[in-house]
């Protein structure tokens, strides 16, 4: 017989948020998806958010809204994508003493895509030079190899910066 954990409203909202978090990266690592898979996908990146919010510092807000512009790129919803990644900036400069120095590469990634998705190939290089330079910053090895994995076509979202980048 297992014993029921308690909790506390606060870690509650915590637990969900890194639960929703995990599902909606779970969905965007497919190569594939069903249309189910892709509505569930924006339900656990929303889900995720309303709690990060509820419990979560501002680093867990720009990371949450974060996700929800890469959600909205990898789906082709241009306009969503370009809502949130515009909250995206304005987070990272919001609590940009909090943020890790990735999150301003990541921040500057989505950007690119967005601009990319929507057909402003200027904005798109702008943003993409910016990421670049965000990038090489980071730091640390591996989150700065994470990056440039990403930034160069992994997690499925490759499309759109190939055809503007003149780096």
């Amino acid at each position: 017989m297992s014993k029921e954990k308690t909790f506390t409203e606060s870690e509650a909202q915590l637990h969900f948020a890194k639960q929703f978090n995990g599902k909606t990266w779970e969905l965007l690592d497919k190569q594939e998806r069903t249309q189910e898979e892709n509505e569930l996908m924006v339900d656990y990146v929303h889900a995720s958010l309303a709690h990060w919010r509820a419990a979560g510092t501002g680093v867990h807000l720009q990371r949450g809204v974060w996700m929800l512009a890469r959600v909205n790129i990898v789906l082709g919803n241009a306009q969503l994508a370009l809502q949130y990644a515009r909250r995206c900036l304005e987070l990272t400069e919001q609590y940009k003493g909090q943020l890790a120095d990735f999150d301003f590469a990541f921040a500057y990634e989505c950007m690119a895509r967005v601009q990319a998705l929507v057909g402003n190939q200027a904005e798109a290089q702008k943003y993409i030079d910016m990421a670049d330079k965000a990038g090489a910053a980071i730091k640390d090895e591996e989150d700065r190899q994470i990056f440039f994995d990403d930034f160069n076509g992994g997690n499925g979202v490759g499309q759109g910066l190939e055809s503007v980048a003149k780096r």
